[in-house]
């Protein structure tokens, strides 16, 4: 699986950082991650969708760690460029 495509939507929010896009192979897209800033760093959430009982549950998500830090790194290093990239225009 190959990440071929990721969009970056920032917002001004304290931690919700961006809502992010990708495309998988050039077929299958994936929209509404977000960039969090948490605790200690950046890190991806998977799309989530608000429960009966108030909980939330991912809608999509990958299925073992080296799926979820290629998808992690490709998004943060987009994320980092585009952020980095605005700061300094």
């Amino acid at each position: 699986m190959d990440i071929t495509e990721v969009k970056i939507f920032p917002v001004s929010d304290k931690k919700v950082k961006a809502y992010v896009s990708i495309v998988l192979d050039g077929c299958f897209i994936v929209r509404d991650l977000k960039v969090i800033n948490g605790d200690s760093k950046l890190f991806v959430a998977m799309p989530s969708k608000k429960m009966k009982d108030g909980s939330y549950r991912d809608m999509v998500h990958p299925l073992d760690n080296p799926t979820r830090q290629k998808i992690e790194s490709s998004v943060l290093e987009a994320y980092e460029k585009q952020v980095v990239g605005k700061q300094t225009d």
